[in-house]
């Protein structure tokens, strides 16, 4: 039996302490925003999520070129797992854009699909594509060569959740590099707002290594499954 990993128990514990005290800082320690208040608070919790999202979607790529090169079946694995993470993470982000848009702007769902959350949502389209189309090839090897494939290609999106707020009007606030001109959403941030808010990229790039772990370990036990059952069915 695959034991846990002592490792993975300490970056448990250690996991959910660094959670908490983000939380702490979000709700207690980073001041409220002048023109947002309250609902500013989502920001640190939304922007986290959509960078585990595409951190995921990115090591799902790196994981798809990796198999196709050296054709081991763990690189799969690593692949689904870090797609599986990211869809969760990238619905997060979009719920809470949703949230964020209705109540500091007084939006409608229909208004506040604005470029970066109908990107996110074509990015989260094309990922549960991916998870279907899994899901109807039976066999191992042919489904790890179109999955890597699939990712390699579907990776062409994430971009453009980025460069959208940049190049198209948005009411979504650019906090780093040059945005859209015509931009409707701004913040004030201070020092304690940065902080809160990097702390917070840093605690759920913790929480992604460490969920990213926990998945793996599932993959392999699920693959070991599956070769058995192909074993006693051939």
């Amino acid at each position: 039996m695959d034991t846990k990993p002592r490792l993975l128990t300490i970056l448990d514990i250690i996991t959910g302490v660094l959670f908490a005290i983000a939380v702490g800082m979000v709700f207690f320690y980073a001041p409220l925003e002048a023109t947002m208040g309250e609902v500013q608070r989502v920001f640190y919790f939304h922007v986290s999520s959509a960078w585990v999202g595409s951190l995921g979607f990115a090591v799902a790529l790196v994981a798809g070129i990796l198999y196709l090169v050296k054709g081991d079946r763990k690189w799969d694995v690593v692949e689904v797992a870090a797609v599986e993470i990211s869809l969760v993470f990238f619905f997060i982000t979009i719920a809470s854009g949703y949230i964020w848009s209705a109540l500091a702007w007084h939006m409608t769902v229909w208004q506040a699909m604005e470029p970066r959350l109908a990107t996110a949502a074509i990015v989260e389209l094309v990922y549960a594509a991916y998870m279907l189309l899994r899901q109807g090839i039976e066999d191992p090897d042919r489904r790890a060569r179109f999955g890597a494939i699939y990712v390699i290609l579907g990776f062409v999106t994430v971009p453009l959740t980025f460069l959208s707020i940049r190049l198209l009007r948005s009411i979504h606030p650019v906090l780093f590099g040059p945005g859209s001109p015509n931009a409707q959403g701004d913040m004030a941030m201070t020092s304690e707002m940065y902080t809160t808010f990097f702390f917070s990229l840093f605690v759920f790039s913790v929480l992604f290594v460490d969920l990213l772990w926990h998945r793996i370990r599932l993959g392999r036990l699920a693959s070991q499954v599956e070769q058995l059952r192909l074993k006693v069915t051939h």
